[in-house]
């Protein structure tokens, strides 16, 4: 197996962030994994032929019957199966203050005393994260940075932001999933031009009479700077996946070019790219 990873840490040190960081980089993850299954896991996994070739499980002191006899299984993943551990770790002042600031209770222990908590937290843990290959100090990262982090550690750097591009009609609605949604009503409407009005944007009557338009020119110039712009600066926030929607008034024609044409252009700088036409068959 390429990755095996043990994230461990202590409670609102960022495993939560961590873990979904790797998922997105296409690791198979899974949160509060419990330790006595580990081994089992990779032993089905190595015999079904590795169909699983990057994993990580974020094992903690949430089952602390199971937690504290789990060294031996630890070691055995590490020798055996070449598994790493990243303990992620943070000052008690940053972690009293991110309990304060969501308001939660510490989730392990039954005690008002956020203090308390984490200092018999601490001694629990104390022996995975001496076996630990890399300890992470999250005391000054954001949330971002530190999603960041597991993404330019863990190979999402090859990999760049999902773009889904939806076409859609004004008469039925905006798409509640849009990140970003461009109004293309200006353009002159194929609908209005008789040999056009049953075809669609997909059609390269229309397409060669939308790109005769000057107006389409100059529009699609100033997207495409913007866009080119915009996007890297989401990938930097961390963005996963971004979805720009283009309206016209029936979805058929106007937003189902444009729609098109930007995917061609992501597609060619690199972007994994998905085309939705959601009203492109109503009437």
């Amino acid at each position: 197996m390429k990755d095996i990873l043990i994230v461990s840490g202590i409670s609102g040190s960022g495993k939560t962030t961590f873990l979904r960081a790797l998922e997105d980089a296409g690791f198979f993850c899974v949160d509060n994994f419990p330790i006595l299954l580990l081994l089992k896991f990779l032993e089905l996994n190595r015999d079904e032929g590795e169909k699983i070739t990057r994993c990580a499980f974020v094992i903690d002191v949430r089952l602390r019957d199971f937690f504290e006899n789990g060294r031996d299984i630890i070691e055995k993943a590490k020798k055996g199966f070449g598994a790493k551990v990243l303990f992620l770790e943070s000052s008690e002042e940053s972690l009293i203050r991110r309990y304060r600031e969501t308001r939660r209770s510490h989730p392990l222990f039954d005690s008002s005393n956020v203090k308390d908590a984490l200092t018999e937290e601490r001694k629990l843990m104390a022996w995975l994260r001496n076996m630990a290959d890399q300890v992470i100090d999250t005391t000054h990262l954001t949330p971002h940075e530190l999603r960041r982090l597991a993404l330019e550690r863990y190979g999402a750097h090859e990999q760049r932001m999902k773009i889904n591009i939806m076409s859609f009609g004004y008469a039925f609605g905006l798409p509640l999933e849009a990140d970003i949604v461009l109004d293309v009503r200006f353009l002159p409407n194929p609908f209005f031009v008789e040999e056009l009005r049953d075809r669609t944007g997909l059609d390269e009557e229309v397409r060669d009479f939308i790109k005769s338009q000057e107006v389409f020119r100059k529009y699609f110039l100033f997207l495409s700077e913007f866009l080119v712009y915009l996007i890297p600066l989401f990938e930097k926030e961390g963005k996963s996946y971004l979805t720009v929607c283009f309206g016209c008034t029936g979805g058929k024609h106007r937003s189902v070019f444009i729609a098109g044409e930007l995917a061609e252009q992501l597609n060619a700088m690199g972007y994994s790219v998905t085309t939705v036409h959601r009203d492109i068959e109503k009437r």
